[in-house]
């Protein structure tokens, strides 16, 4: 049975679609001419309900049998044309004013029945209940239901003579009934598609916007690494140039070290950009050579430490606890933030300083500390000491992806920076 109803409901596919489509050209040709369907629906009842009485009016033959013939009042065709019209036409703007509509309505069918005739056309009473409850306020409905009911009591004592008044009632009742609840259905339901299309909306908006926080902190992600890569080999070729320039004439060979040290950190100083570009590319198909070298980690401080010895600052790096068991994540933050802090002292301290480099892990805690002795002979530390620029920063942030955080300050006659990361287990990871 579930096999015989899927193939149903696939074979039911492209009318739904069609029909959809059709209610949707209407909803748009209703929006750029809503006169049309008001005067359709008048045109409608015209034809379906005035029309027949005004045939038989003419025509002089009765209608139904003897008793209902005897208990209403027999209209001349022009009055009988000027009920109708004053029943029908209210509906050209039952959906621009539904409550006056709908008034004027009840007071011809009032009328109407006072003089005790019947007509087909009274049906518009219900067309203007139902759009009563379909477009116009909810608060006008009560009022409408009582009106609504005394008139309808009124026709009940005039068709008495027929059809018992419960009976007539009953009916009567029924249908009004059934129009106001078809109006509020469709109200409720055209109430719950504008809540959903509302809500599409703001999910739509709040995709927009996760995606484009996702851009921005990629973007910062690479602001990062390219102010790490940049500003810690831009220092240390600058100081191997200084270093080398000083060297040329008294030690030739100490120039040609120099500049030989300069090649090697400026090719991986353009190895490292071209990996983190790489990110920016979008379908530019496999990359080969440098942009596929993995991140750094803690392997790699050896290599950072000799480079910033080969500028002349002396490192001291110790490591303590399991450093081999930290994930690729922690490993390159960590290498960030030495690489930053060590750039600094490069940069403030100059080449002749020391600098105490130590990484401890205790459980589920990483330290990092970075200490310099200052200035050699005190001759001041190069730029404010106590500024913060972006380096200290971006340590800061990267610290912040696993909890931690990050102090710096002057000590002794130097510089101290110190970091802290938290290895429990969290949604946080770098790079």
């Amino acid at each position: 049975m579930t096999s015989v109803t899927a193939e149903d409901l696939s074979g039911m596919g492209p009318l739904v679609a069609r029909l959809g489509r059709a209610g949707q050209r209407l909803r748009h040709a209703d929006r750029a001419r809503p006169w049309v369907l008001d005067a359709a629906v008048v045109c409608l009842v015209l034809s379906l309900f005035c029309l027949p009485d005004l045939l038989h009016a003419i025509g002089g033959d009765g209608d139904g049998p003897r008793r209902f013939r005897l208990a209403f009042t027999r209209l001349p065709v022009a009055g009988m044309a000027a009920l109708q019209a004053g029943l029908v036409l209210p509906l050209l703007w039952r959906r621009r004013a539904p409550a006056v509509a709908f008034g004027a309505v009840t007071a011809v069918f009032v009328l109407q029945w006072s003089l005790g005739a019947a007509l087909r056309a009274d049906v518009a009473l219900f067309v203007a209940l139902y759009s009563l409850a379909l477009h116009g306020r909810l608060r006008q409905l009560p009022w409408a239901c009582a009106v609504l009911a005394g008139a309808l009591g009124l026709v009940a004592a005039r068709v008495s003579a027929a059809v018992p008044v419960s009976d007539a009632l009953f009916f009567l009742l029924s249908t009004a009934t059934a129009a106001l609840a078809l109006g509020l259905m469709i109200r409720i339901r055209r109430a719950q598609l504008a809540g959903l299309r509302d809500r599409a909306a703001r999910l739509e908006t709040e995709r927009d916007q996760r995606g484009r926080l996702a851009v921005a902190a990629e973007r910062a992600r690479v602001a990062r690494e390219m102010h790490d890569i940049v500003g810690h080999n831009l220092s240390v070729i600058i100081t191997l140039a200084d270093a080398g320039a000083y060297a040329t004439a008294a030690a030739p060979e100490r120039g040609e070290e120099a500049l030989r040290l300069i090649g090697d950190t400026g090719r991986q100083a353009l190895s490292e950009l071209r990996r983190v570009l790489g990110v920016l590319r979008e379908g530019d198909g496999p990359r080969a050579g440098p942009e596929l070298s993995p991140q750094p980690g803690l392997a790699d401080i050896d290599a950072l430490c000799q480079g910033v010895r080969a500028a002349g600052l002396e490192v001291v790096y110790r490591t303590a606890g399991d450093v081999d068991a930290l994930d690729s994540g922690v490993q390159l933050t960590v290498y960030r933030i030495v690489q930053e802090a060590l750039t600094n002292t490069l940069k403030h301290a100059g080449a002749g300083a020391r600098a105490h480099l130590a990484i401890v892990v205790e459980d589920a805690r990483l330290t990092i500390a970075v200490q310099d002795s200052g200035p050699p002979a005190a001759a001041g530390r190069p730029g404010a000491a106590n500024e913060e620029g972006h380096g200290l920063v971006g340590m800061r942030e990267r610290a912040a992806l696993y909890g931690g955080h990050v102090s710096a300050g002057p000590l002794g006659t130097g510089w101290a920076v110190r970091a802290a990361l938290d290895l429990a287990p969290q949604g946080g990871a770098a790079g």
